[in-house]
């Protein structure tokens, strides 16, 4: 099994303390948790993409470019791309461009996105959102393989023979799909036959566990063989001490901060109390034995092979942050590493054709 840190760069006052970082001091505290991540062992580091409040991960980019010069060993994912936002062309050329800097690190994770505020801003409605996610994607891929690509597109001027520079260097790029509730963007993984990302935060296993079944059905429809599917999966949240007393106490003023918050934005609350989150949310929050045995329990529905935790500390102090991402690390992670399958696919940059061969049309 593959691990990820990831984090949707929100810019909120802290949970505990009140204060409100600046810009600054936000972006500063990520470049930290993804050299952090790189230290203690994590395989990837991930960046979000919002364009709304209270989130400041406008420009994953930009921001993997910093983390790649920073950074050596560890692969490069955004969380997600939101595709049904933007234009295929123009996200091509950032993409590619990030994946030279990086010297392959890159994999993306794709998805239409969720918020009003931003599909305003770009003016994507909820009744074209989809099919704007799938031309984005359907685009983006021809581009990353094809040295001209022609393209009769609804949401962006036509391509006529385009081409679009610079030429990447992973031929092509991993592109796994984001999936929260929606058969739209399993349907459209499992044609491709691409990897699938659960978002697997906001709900219960089950709707997600029925997702990712549908995923493997439509998979096996399409004609790709069974053992070459990936499956990824979300956490809401993080915190690894020696006893679960311990654990829960620490989070609990994270938990109740972000019930208040919910109860405020108008959101419906899932998860009343503490307890029940810790029980039946995917959140990490225990001894490692107990972490370990929820991954293993969650791995029984999802068959994943890449789990993705909280990078931020979102409220925990920096001794406690640390502190839980090295127990996270030092016993969680082997535990599952050794028990629980990689990735049907190398993790190292991918190259299946040489840069200089024609592509097919």
């Amino acid at each position: 099994m593959k691990f990820l840190a990831i984090t949707l760069i929100v810019h909120r006052p802290d949970p505990v303390t009140g204060v409100l970082k600046s810009t600054q001091d936000r972006f500063r505290e990520v470049l930290g948790n993804a050299l952090l991540a790189e230290e203690l062992g994590f395989d990837g580091f991930g960046v979000g993409e919002r364009h709304e409040r209270p989130f400041i991960s406008s420009s994953p980019t930009v921001v993997l470019s910093h983390i790649a010069a920073l950074t050596r060993r560890i692969r490069l994912f955004t969380a997600v791309t939101t595709l049904s936002l933007l234009d295929p062309v123009r996200a091509y050329e950032d993409y590619a461009t990030l994946d030279h800097l990086s010297g392959g690190r890159l994999d993306l994770i794709i998805g239409k996105g969720n918020g009003t505020a931003q599909r305003d801003l770009f003016h994507v409605t909820p009744e074209d959102q989809w099919d704007r996610n799938a031309e984005g994607y359907e685009v983006f891929r021809a581009l990353w393989r094809q040295d001209k690509v022609t393209a009769d597109t609804r949401f962006r001027p036509p391509l006529k023979d385009a081409e679009v520079w610079p030429r990447p260097y992973q031929q092509p790029v991993r592109v796994w799909h984001g999936s929260a509730t929606s058969k739209e963007s399993v349907d459209l993984a499992a044609r491709y036959g691409d990897p699938l990302f659960s978002a697997n935060v906001t709900n219960p296993i089950e709707p997600y566990a029925e997702l990712i079944r549908y995923y493997r059905e439509r998979w096996a429809h399409h004609g790709h063989d069974p053992a070459d599917i990936a499956v990824g999966a979300g956490s809401a949240g993080l915190y690894v001490a020696r006893t679960s007393q311990e654990a829960l106490a620490a989070y609990r003023p994270l938990f109740e901060s972000g019930l208040a918050f919910q109860r405020q934005a108008g959101l419906p609350v899932v998860f009343e109390t503490l307890e029940d989150f810790a029980a039946r949310s995917s959140a990490l929050i225990g001894s490692p034995q107990q972490v370990i045995d929820k991954v293993h329990r969650y791995h029984e529905q999802f068959g994943h092979t890449v789990q993705h935790v909280q990078a931020d500390a979102s409220g925990l102090t920096d001794t406690q942050h640390r502190g839980s991402l090295e127990l996270f690390q030092s016993e969680v992670a082997p535990a599952l590493r050794d028990a629980l399958p990689d990735p049907p696919f190398d993790w190292g940059p991918v190259r299946t054709r040489p840069e200089s061969a024609p592509a097919h049309h």
